[in-house]
């Protein structure tokens, strides 16, 4: 992993994506402040629908490519470095010390620390995991199906290649910010012990977890539209996941999923892409018709999101 010496914040900008604003409105309200990501859905959404709204949808063969079992942990995306969006250019810098925004980054991450040992903390650990075949499933119980190399096999393939595209568009910004994790900033503990020490030297703006977790929501609302509302939602949360751990700030979450929306759309100008995403749609509805169902326990999670970052008190 590349490692970074890391100097102050730069000063936010006027493209801060709305941050600063949020927090002058909420900071007297510290229980809405850690959900102040679903302000930004709608802005994410129409960034997204608008980018795309002139790419083609003419169904195309699936292309040979290696089958999923091939595929090793470190898959080849379908972007180019040249093609992939420029993250300095999506995002601001982020908030600077001493601003509203960063204190709204700082409240969100003293509320969050009462979930520690939670069943909404050991989701969070899960989330963490981006590793595959576990990280596959990541979305199942929000699409209702299984998403396995065996039962759906171009949808698993999906995920894996966009979790590439979208981890590397964060790079050029994650380099140039360096910005300190919060359990740095406060010499804290994560839901991730083992990793602690590799993260601490690691940008932590824009979230790369937050730009792969946004783009798959994005892409599987595409496949299941009946599910918009259960994949969006778990979209938030699996960012929102980051920030309960405690490697994230609010603000690394929102910026990591604007870049994960760019991924989105200049995927859908690659014929690859289009052709993956008929297959893996076709996918899904063949384990529809066989009344498959996720492997992971459902109820646990809707339990554990239940109590998570919209019931702080």
């Amino acid at each position: 992993m590349r490692t970074y010496d890391l100097p102050e914040s730069k000063p936010v900008g006027v493209r801060d994506i709305g941050l600063t604003h949020t927090a002058q409105k909420y900071l007297k309200k510290p229980s809405t402040i850690i959900y102040s990501m679903a302000y930004t859905t709608i802005y994410l959404l129409m960034v997204f629908l608008l980018i795309t709204a002139g790419c083609s949808t003419v169904a195309l063969s699936v292309p040979h490519s290696t089958p999923p079992s091939k595929q090793t942990e470190k898959p080849e995306g379908f972007l180019s470095p040249e093609n992939l969006p420029d993250s300095i250019v999506l995002i601001a810098a982020p908030p600077a010390t001493g601003s509203a925004a960063f204190a709204a980054d700082e409240e969100t991450y003293r509320n969050t620390r009462s979930l520690r040992e939670s069943p909404r903390w050991d989701l969070a650990a899960r989330d963490a995991n981006l590793t595959f075949p576990d990280a596959a499933e990541i979305f199942s119980c929000a699409l209702d199906a299984p998403i396995t190399e065996a039962e759906t096999p171009h949808l698993y393939n999906l995920l894996l290649r966009t979790k590439a595209d979208a981890s590397r568009a964060t790079g050029k910004a994650k380099s140039s910010y360096r910005r300190i994790r919060p359990y740095v900033t406060y010499n804290d503990t994560t839901c991730t012990p083992d990793y602690e020490e590799r993260m601490r030297k690691s940008g932590s703006y824009p979230s790369a977890h937050s730009s792969i977790g946004w783009a798959w929501a994005l892409i599987l609302v595409e496949i299941a539209p009946a599910r918009t509302s259960e994949l969006l939602a778990r979209g938030l949360e699996f960012g929102s996941s980051r920030v309960i751990c405690g490697v994230h700030w609010q603000s690394d979450v929102m910026a990591g999923s604007i870049v994960g929306a760019g991924v989105v759309a200049r995927l859908h100008a690659d014929p690859s892409f289009r052709a993956l995403m008929d297959a893996a749609r076709s996918d899904v509805e063949r384990s529809r018709k066989k009344g498959l169902k996720p492997r992971r326990d459902c109820g646990a999670e809707a339990a554990a999101l239940k109590h998570g970052t919209t019931k702080l008190p």
